[in-house]
């Protein structure tokens, strides 16, 4: 049977498989196992239990514990550990999901950016820009994509002149700037 141990624990290094907890009073295995590795082969393999609970809270993040126990058969308590190792994981997130022009950001972009040197190095400068919420390797046209949220047209032409394209490595920008959301979503389930 694998070892319980904390993330970031003794004898657990950075990349290393790590096996998460076991349900309280369930007699069965958590089986939420989590590689740090980079990459597509990094993440987590999660039984079905996890999945169907990872689900539930797609569909609706403030559902109690109580409401997904019944659903997935496990105990209050059980659902409440799980949920807990796979935030600690980083497998899933909890957050409020807002409409950023109702909250007083009036302009939103995607920049795609082309990129000479290491791609992560120049995406983990982006990514410590507090304004981006989104940095993604990627293939095709561009080598990365970077989301900002800005409050107006001067904070994002501040941004791309000032933060983003001052980024060694940042070859060419190119910006797509949103015009209308119309869908937006985070209910894809599991696989």
């Amino acid at each position: 049977m694998p070892r319980t141990e904390p993330l970031g624990g003794p004898g657990n290094p950075e990349g290393a498989p790590r096996w998460l907890g076991r349900g309280p009073g369930t007699g069965e295995e958590a089986r939420i196992e989590v590689n740090r590795a980079k990459g597509p082969a990094g993440g987590a393999h999660l039984d079905e239990v996890s999945r169907r609970i990872i689900e539930q809270l797609q569909q609706d993040g403030r559902r109690s514990y109580a409401a997904i126990a019944k659903v997935v058969g496990l105990s209050e308590a059980a659902v409440r550990q799980r949920v807990q190792k796979l935030l600690e994981a980083e497998v899933m997130q909890i957050v409020a999901v807002t409409d950023p022009l109702r909250v007083g950001f009036r302009r939103q972009a995607m920049i795609g950016l082309k990129v000479e040197g290491d791609l992560g190095q120049v995406a983990g400068k982006l990514a410590a820009i507090p304004e981006v919420d989104y940095v993604v390797v990627c293939a095709g046209s561009f080598d990365l994509l970077v989301e900002l949220v800005c409050e107006d047209d001067e904070d994002l032409l501040r941004l791309i002149n000032d933060a983003i394209r001052t980024v060694p490595g940042v070859r060419a920008t190119q910006s797509f700037v949103y015009l209308r959301h119309v869908k937006e979503t985070y209910t894809w389930g599991t696989r």
